[in-house]
């Protein structure tokens, strides 16, 4: 063998070993030559051996120290909302900022908003880093809009004790009536048939509402459910018959069915069970290494929570009431400022919180409506029709405003529709009774309040003379002589001259 052939051989020996042409080069450097065959050459290549051997051992060490990437951990308690839907997008989009290797989304939901949900999922979706939805703690649920989140994610994992399911979408506003009808037939365990075209048999056998409309909205849910079980590669029939049907899993049979891939106790568990876990990301074929992995918890930041109080309904309706009644107390009282400033900034909230919620826009109408019958009792003397009207007006609005089985873990309370009631009926009341009181009173000002009150005469006088009404002189005449000093009573008033009488003393006499 020459020695080219050999400094070849070598080389690639070198190469496959890891950086061994640097050691070969600092082995050629140790010796001075490379000479073809020879002492030289074999020093050499047992020094580019060990230098190639070395370099490999360090560059291995160096892969095995490494620590895994961060484990993001998002959480999810209450309905899925705009404020919530912001905070997990926003999470997510910091946790492949971070390079974390994995995100958890940990939830606990009845459900929520459409549009919110969709937001989420999409992230889901295009997110470069794997995602992982866990329904957890034990007694938590993964219902309604919590099910879609949990079909797109990589991983879907739930704890002992939980459950998932009842994903039929229900019309924002008023519930339709349904018609009475026959239970359906109880289908096979696992719910895991291979032919598609039974969609439509389950279709009819599911509850059917009557307007159109609703249907148009569970065929669109049931297709969206089935394109994300068909994604991840998870039980299409079931997710759709969840939809349809509103039926719910526990957690073990959901993994039964392959609904889910995992069940794990806590976090721990759930980790130790992902290490080494294969999932596709964007098309590319990822590993899992969660063994060890530090969890990066994420927090909802001061946008979210403020997003979250103002997109409250009652929170929202409170603005709105605060809004209308300092832009009004403004506009019958200019110069305050304070009221009208603080009225438009709640104002402009409660607009951009209702924008977000599913609203009923005839309750909006009721509630505006009974507040200006309340504004308008105190300028009206209507004596409490203006006020009960505009009370029971805010009430029925408050009641319809949002309906709770069109958006779960949405509505306004009926303490605090009562409590709504209590203060409004407070206010007529109040108004009310001062006007009453108000028109048993005496006139305090003008001409009306000048006949019958008191005065005193200034100077003896028959006919004609000078009398001291309210700390006024006035002109005056009497049928009946007066002495200076004597009280008198007015009578009349005629332009600037007033008729008075003798005030009569208790006995009878002047």
């Amino acid at each position: 063998m020459g020695g080219k052939d050999l400094l070849v051989r070598i080389t690639t020996f070198s190469q496959r070993l890891g950086d061994g042409v640097t050691g070969f080069q600092v082995a050629m450097m140790h010796r001075g030559r490379v000479t073809a065959g020879g002492r030289s050459m074999a020093h050499a290549v047992v020094w580019s051996c060990f230098v190639a051997a070395l370099l490999g051992w360090g560059h291995g060490s160096q892969h095995a120290s490494a620590a895994p990437a961060p484990v993001v951990l998002l959480t999810l308690e209450g309905a899925v909302s705009p404020a919530t839907a912001d905070y997990m997008v926003r999470g997510v989009k910091q946790a492949a900022d971070k390079g974390a290797g994995l995100v958890v989304l940990q939830i606990d939901t009845p459900g929520g908003l459409d549009t919110s949900m969709r937001k989420v999922i999409k992230e889901i979706l295009a997110s470069p880093v794997p995602v992982v939805t866990f329904v957890a703690p034990g007694g938590a649920r993964a219902a309604s809009a919590g099910t879609f989140i949990l079909y797109a994610s990589h991983v879907a994992a739930m704890a002992p004790g939980t459950n998932l399911g009842a994903a039929t979408p229900v019309p924002i506003g008023i519930t339709p009536q349904r018609e009475p009808e026959k239970a359906p037939a109880k289908p096979a365990p696992g719910g895991d048939s291979k032919q598609s075209g039974k969609a439509e048999q389950k279709d009819k056998d599911a509850p059917a509402a009557k307007d159109s409309m609703s249907r148009k909205q569970v065929h669109d849910a049931a297709a969206y459910i089935r394109s994300l079980a068909q994604l991840r590669g998870r039980n299409a029939d079931w997710g759709e018959r969840a939809v349809r049907e509103a039926v719910s899993l526990s957690a073990a049979e959901a993994r039964k069915l392959k609904v889910i891939d995992l069940v794990a106790r806590d976090m721990k568990d759930l980790l130790d069970q992902l290490h080494g876990r294969k999932v596709t990301v964007q098309g590319i074929e990822r590993t899992l290494e969660t063994a060890g992995a530090d969890t990066l918890r994420i927090d909802p930041d001061w946008r979210s929570r403020l997003l979250a109080v103002i997109t409250d309904p009652s929170v929202a309706l409170i603005l709105m009431m605060i809004g209308l009644y300092g832009l009004l107390f403004e506009f019958s009282n200019p110069g305050f400022v304070l009221p009208g400033v603080v009225g438009a900034i709640c104002l402009l909230l409660a607009l951009f919180a209702f924008q977000l919620l599913p609203i009923n826009y005839a309750g909006l109408a009721l509630i505006g409506v009974g507040v200006a019958f309340i504004v308008a009792e105190a300028f009206v003397p209507s004596f409490g029709a203006l006020g009960i009207g505009g009370a029971i007006a805010l009430v029925i609005g408050a009641v319809i405003l949002i309906d709770p089985e069109a958006a779960p873990g949405y509505s306004v309370p009926l303490p605090f529709v009562a409590a709504l009631a209590a203060v409004s009926g407070a206010s007529v009341f109040f108004v009310v009774t001062m006007a009453l009181k108000a028109r048993q009173r005496p006139v305090v000002s003008g001409r009306e309040e000048i006949v019958g009150a008191r005065g005193e005469a200034l100077e003896d006088f028959t006919e004609e003379g000078w009398v001291r009404a309210h700390d006024e002189n006035w002109r005056a005449c009497s049928t009946t002589p007066l002495r200076s000093g004597q009280r008198v009573r007015i009578t009349r008033i005629d332009g600037l001259t007033l008729s008075v009488e003798p005030e009569q003393s208790e006995g009878g006499k002047s």
